[in-house]
């Protein structure tokens, strides 16, 4: 069994891109709400760690994302709000795989990059998808968002920043720890 990366890294990041894909696509349709929103936990956050171990996590985690939030738009019928998490939501992976990949000796550290990334990114972008969806209030509050731009960045800044935590730092940390031994992994470590 061939146990090495292979050698493009075009190649690499493909396979990156398809695995952060697919699991966000299978989250959409899974867990729906709970992939995209005010609320999310999307589970493919986790493979972000991938960025750790190889240069080609940084194009595959931003390539996965803006093909899976453009297949969003299809699935959850978003038209041009969607186009927003299109974007914006890959710029904030983009950032996300960046920072991972810049502190990767520090793991603990390159871990909050996603977190961050997406707290404050997606933060800023949500309310005006919800209002463009007919919300007029913060979800699962009573605080109207008729002029509360704050409150609803805010609200969000906070749920985004949880899920992604509970993502990155629950599910990804012990997927870093299962494979940074791997001999596929290992080899490619920069």
């Amino acid at each position: 069994m061939n146990t090495k990366l292979p050698s493009s890294m075009p190649a690499r990041a493909g396979m990156i891109a398809a695995v952060y894909g697919a699991l966000t696509i299978l989250c959409l349709t899974l867990l729906q709400g709970l992939a995209w929103g005010p609320i999310q936990l999307r589970l493919s956050e986790a493979v972000c760690v991938l960025a750790l171990f190889t240069p080609a996590g940084v194009p595959g985690l931003t390539i996965g994302c803006f093909l899976a939030n453009l297949m969003g738009i299809a699935l959850n019928g978003t038209g041009v709000f969607g186009l927003l998490d299109v974007v914006f939501g890959s710029l904030a992976t983009l950032l996300g795989a960046l920072w991972m990949r810049r502190f990767r000796k520090r793991v603990g550290l390159a871990l909050l990059g996603p977190v961050l990334a997406n707290a404050l990114v997606v933060a800023a972008y949500l309310p005006v998808i919800l209002m463009g969806f007919g919300f007029y209030t913060i979800p699962f509050t009573d605080i109207s968002l008729d002029g509360a731009y704050p409150l609803m960045y805010l609200f969000g800044f906070i749920t985004i920043g949880i899920g992604e935590a509970i993502v990155v730092y629950g599910l990804g940390l012990p997927l870093y720890k299962a494979l940074k031994n791997t001999p596929f992994f290992k080899a490619e470590e920069q």
